[in-house]
């Protein structure tokens, strides 16, 4: 059965609702908590200790969650924290450091996707809410990595743009700076994320589900 149908079954009286949310904020708290601190981890290890002094350097949910973003993520699956601080001028060489900072925190959602599938797939669950538990601590963790790749300041994946593509050409830099929160609104607001977000989602988990198929 998919997420749909279990919901569906789940939230037939208000308790189930209440229950329904509250996993929905605890896949959130693991998937955001680990985002960052891969983030804070990755540029203190390259010299910039800014994210560690700041406390952004743990798995605290609190220490991360941006209400707005928390909300966006329990409802609709995925969401912002807030962002960890950077001082390039700690680090040594900032266009490699940039893009290993900000595909850390997606790189290990995925790792968290892949664990998750792993025992989803291996551990036979007969517990619906156990069962919707995993469901969630992949889908969200998977929806969260597909998001903040997308190339659109202020996500990860702009900066992975910038430094590797685009380097000197301010003029496109400003642009996006200055537009591209409300390119991503638009986005989100049209379905447009929901389209893009789905399809590499599902073909990530058909590759783990694939992998795993190698040993069962």
């Amino acid at each position: 059965m998919g997420i749909s149908g279990l919901i569906q079954g789940l939230m037939s009286d208000p308790l189930s609702t209440l229950l329904y949310l509250l996993i929905s904020f605890l896949a959130m708290c693991i998937s955001i908590s680990f985002h960052e601190w891969a983030h804070a981890f990755t540029a203190y290890k390259l010299g910039d200790p800014t994210a560690k002094n700041l406390g952004r350097m743990t798995l605290d949910p609190f220490a991360h969650l941006d209400l707005m973003g928390a909300i966006m993520f329990v409802l609709f699956g995925f969401g912002w924290a807030r962002p960890v601080v950077v001082n390039s001028r700690n680090l040594k060489h900032f266009r490699r450091d940039d893009v290993l900072i900000s595909l850390a925190g997606p790189f290990m959602n995925l790792l968290l996707a892949f664990v998750f599938t792993g025992i989803y797939y291996f551990v036979q669950i007969d517990g619906g809410w156990l069962r919707l538990i995993l469901i969630y601590l992949i889908s969200m963790n998977l929806h969260f990595a597909v998001f903040n790749l997308i190339p659109i300041y202020p996500l990860d994946g702009y900066h992975v743009l910038t430094s590797i593509f685009i380097k000197n050409n301010y003029k496109v830099i400003q642009f996006m700076q200055r537009y591209g929160s409300i390119i991503l609104i638009a986005l989100i607001v049209t379905g447009a994320t929901d389209a893009i977000i789905g399809w590499a989602s599902d073909r990530i988990l058909s590759l783990f589900l694939a992998f795993f198929g190698l040993f069962g």
